[in-house]
C-alpha cells in the first residue's frame, strides 16, 4: 500500500463498521423519489465517503425533506466507492461528495480538481483513547513506546508524535495495521491506543464500551481544525454548472441547517432512510446531541442572529493544520515524494455557493 495521508474520517472506518455491521450504501426509503414523479429534475450523485452517520445527516435529511427536489434535483445517495470519495468526484463518477478540506489538499497534490463547496464541521472532533482499562495510560507523553492501531496514514502519525512531545515525550511509538476494528484491535491486547470521533465512536464507547480514556488535539499542540468536514465537488463541474453546484449546496446546508436546530427528527431520519445501516436511534440521537452540546457546526446563536452562516468553510483553522502537516513531511507527491510547502486552503474551497 501506497504511503499516502488519508482523512482521519475515512480512516476511522473500520472501527465504526465493524462495530455496527454497517453496510455503506445509498439505497433510501424516501419522500423525494417514492412519492414524486422525478422525471422532469435533474438526477444528481452523492457519495458517501464512509458509512452512513452523523456527518452526513444533512443530506439524508434534504432529500427526505425534499429541499433537493424542491431545487429541481433527484439525488441518488450512493456507496463509497473502493478508490475513495474524493477520486470518484475528481473523475466525475460522483456528482458531489462528504469529504474535508485535509482530503481535498492531499488529492491536488497529486494532481486532483476538486473543491469543497461546503463546510459543516467547524471544530476538531478527533480523539485519541486507550482503554479505560489500561491504567498505564494517563496522559499523551504515555503512549511512548506503546502501539498505535493505524491505518496508515502520515497525518495519524505526525498528529499522534506531535501530542506526545507537547506533553513532555519522544514521540515515539510502534504501530499495527488495523484489519478489523480498532475497538477489536484494542481488546485483543494488540495494540494499546487509537483515534476515534467524539461524535460517533465516542458516543458508543459511552453507551456501549468500552470505557475509554481520551485525549484531544487542541490541547496537545496540534494547531488549526483538522476535521474540516464538508461537501465536496470537481473544478469541471464548478465552471460549467455552476447552476447545480448551487442548487445541491443551498438544499444540504438547508438540510445541515435543519438537522442542527431539530437534532432528535434529523436522526429518526437518517435512521429511517439509511435502513441497511442499522443504525440504533438512541445512538444516532445521542450522537447529534453531542454535536450540538459541542456547537461543532458553528455557535447557534450566531448562526440565529446571522453573524455566522452554517457551511462557510474556515480558511485560517484548515491552513493552520495544513502548515503543521508540512512541517512535519506529512504530504506526499504522487510518486511518494515528501512536498515540504502546504497546500493553500484559499485554493481549495469556495464559499460562493453557500446561502448568506
Amino acid at each position: 500500500m501506497k504511503k499516502s495521508l488519508v482523512s482521519k474520517a475515512a480512516a476511522l472506518v473500520g472501527a465504526l463498521a465493524m462495530t455496527f455491521g454497517f453496510a455503506a450504501c445509498g439505497q433510501t426509503n424516501t419522500a423525494d423519489s417514492s412519492n414524486s414523479n422525478t422525471s422532469d429534475l435533474k438526477k444528481v450523485t452523492f457519495m458517501l465517503s464512509w458509512a452512513p452517520d452523523t456527518n452526513h445527516i444533512g443530506v439524508y435529511v434534504a432529500k427526505n425533506k425534499g429541499y433537493f427536489k424542491d431545487a429541481g434535483l433527484d439525488v441518488d445517495i450512493v456507496a463509497v466507492a473502493q478508490a475513495g470519495a474524493e477520486q470518484a468526484v475528481n473523475n466525475g463518477v460522483a456528482d458531489f461528495a462528504l469529504s474535508n478540506l485535509t482530503n481535498v489538499g492531499v488529492y491536488t497534490l497529486k494532481g486532483a480538481h476538486i473543491k469543497q463547496v461546503l463546510q459543516v464541521q467547524q471544530k476538531p472532533s478527533a480523539i485519541w483513547c486507550a482503554l479505560a482499562s489500561n491504567t498505564a495510560i494517563k496522559s499523551p507523553t504515555d503512549l511512548d513506546g506503546k502501539t498505535f492501531a493505524t491505518f496508515g496514514s502520515n497525518e495519524s502519525d505526525a498528529v499522534v508524535r506531535r501530542m506526545i512531545q507537547t506533553d513532555g515525550g519522544k514521540g515515539e511509538f510502534d504501530k499495527v495495521t488495523v484489519g478489523t476494528s480498532t475497538f477489536q484491535t484494542m481488546e485483543s491486547g494488540k495494540a494499546d491506543f487509537g483515534g476515534f470521533y467524539a461524535t460517533w465512536e465516542g458516543v458508543q464507547a459511552d453507551m456501549y464500551g468500552p470505557k475509554l480514556n481520551c485525549f484531544t488535539e487542541p490541547d496537545y499542540g496540534v494547531p488549526g481544525n483538522a476535521d474540516t468536514i464538508g461537501i465536496i465537488t470537481n473544478d469541471k463541474t464548478i465552471k460549467n454548472n455552476p447552476d447545480l453546484v448551487k442548487k445541491f449546496t443551498q438544499a444540504t446546508q438547508k438540510g445541515y441547517e435543519y438537522a442542527y436546530a431539530n437534532p432528535d427528527d434529523a436522526a429518526q431520519i437518517l435512521v429511517d432512510e439509511a435502513p441497511d445501516a442499522n443504525l440504533k436511534p438512541e445512538f444516532v440521537k445521542k450522537s447529534m446531541q453531542v454535536i450540538v452540546d459541542g456547537q461543532y457546526w458553528g455557535d447557534p446563536a450566531k448562526i440565529k442572529d446571522g453573524s455566522f452562516v452554517l457551511g462557510t468553510n474556515d480558511f485560517k483553522g484548515a491552513q493552520e493544520y495544513f502548515d503543521f502537516l508540512a512541517e512535519e513531511d506529512a504530504y506526499t507527491d504522487s510518486h511518494d515524494k515528501i512536498i515540504h510547502e502546504a497546500p493553500q486552503a484559499k485554493d481549495l474551497a469556495t464559499d460562493e455557493f453557500i446561502g448568506k
